[in-house]
């Protein structure tokens, strides 16, 4: 997970040239003399049980008093089209490798960060980041899915959350960022918890209407007609498959999930139902697919879906052999 926080610090501000920020760089001034400000910066995470101090890798992007028109940053005295970057442990900075140099004055930021979390998370995901130049209006620009090659399916995105809080230089940089993102974590198991036969090679999850983008100002989702897909792993012992949490831009309502298995003649079986759950901003949803299976004469199958919150849905299918 540290490894992809450093990535995305990188991805997100790509014009951005590291800087680390020394005693005397803290005492600069602008061209015209103004003094350049290092306010201390503080986060924490809304959560569904309250408040927390984040971990993880925050980033600031100044903007003009009341306005998404983005001021930028000064790096080595020079006023550039880039954001301040943060590592932030337990709601502080406990490093930095271009922080906040502003002269005295208000500025709406717009924070962005990616926490740490200890249990495991898909180590792969992707977006497209927005650019930025002088004065460009961030209400226009987002990030995006990143597409998966030659296919019309998108990949999980990193676990984002956001801010927007005006603040004068004379105070604390704080703010309680709310998660923008969903989470998403399958399992599959027989329904009489047998191992899976040699025969099934592997397993993939797609879900449809997936947002689009997040607007990079409000954090707000657009265009939920995407379908993202990630792969499923193989227990030790055989008897599930399953995935670390992916992280999905919200959904519309009642998303259409599809469960594709191949087999070892390179078939595909595909099923599919429209969940009666939403992936909505700041939810994760644990799906415990249970197939059963088809036997001769039979004609029945159950495909049984729990959520995060212990809700629960059974859809019928009749599948072969596993």
């Amino acid at each position: 997970m540290k490894r992809i926080m450093f990535y995305m610090a990188a991805l997100i501000c790509l014009t951005s040239v590291f800087t680390s920020c020394s005693k005397d760089e803290e005492s600069l001034v602008t061209p015209s003399g103004e003094k350049l400000v290092t306010p201390t910066v503080r986060a924490a995470l809304d959560e569904p049980n309250g408040q927390s101090p984040l971990t993880g890798i925050l980033q600031a992007y100044p903007c003009q008093s009341e306005s998404s028109t983005f001021f930028g940053n000064y790096v080595n005295g020079r006023l550039l089209p880039v954001c301040a970057t943060y590592h932030i442990t337990d709601g502080h900075v406990s490093g930095t490798n271009s922080p906040l140099s502003l002269p005295a004055g208000s500025y709406n930021v717009v924070y962005w960060a990616t926490p740490n979390y200890e249990e495991p998370t898909f180590d792969k995901p992707a977006i497209h980041e927005p650019g930025f130049s002088e004065g460009v209006d961030v209400s226009t620009l987002y990030f995006s899915l990143r597409e998966n090659p030659g296919e019309d399916t998108y990949r999980p995105v990193y676990d984002l959350v956001h801010a927007v809080q005006e603040t004068h230089t004379a105070e604390d940089f704080q703010a309680t960022l709310r998660r923008v993102v969903a989470g998403l974590k399958v399992t599959v198991t027989r329904d009489d918890r047998g191992a899976f036969s040699s025969e099934i090679k592997g397993m993939q999850v797609r879900i449809g209407s997936i947002a689009e983008k997040l607007n990079f100002y409000t954090g707000e989702p657009e265009n939920q007609t995407k379908t993202v897909k990630f792969d499923l792993e193989r227990s030790t012992d055989g008897t599930s498959m399953s995935n670390a949490t992916v992280m999905l831009f919200p959904s519309a309502p009642n998303p259409m999930l599809e469960l594709r298995i191949t087999r070892a003649d390179g078939s595909v079986e595909t099923l599919s139902q429209n969940l009666t759950s939403t992936l909505s901003a700041n939810t994760r949803l644990a799906l415990a697919i249970v197939i059963k299976e088809r036997f001769p004469g039979g004609n029945t199958g159950k495909f049984l879906i729990e959520n995060w919150h212990e809700e629960q849905e059974t859809i019928e299918f009749t599948v072969d052999a596993l």
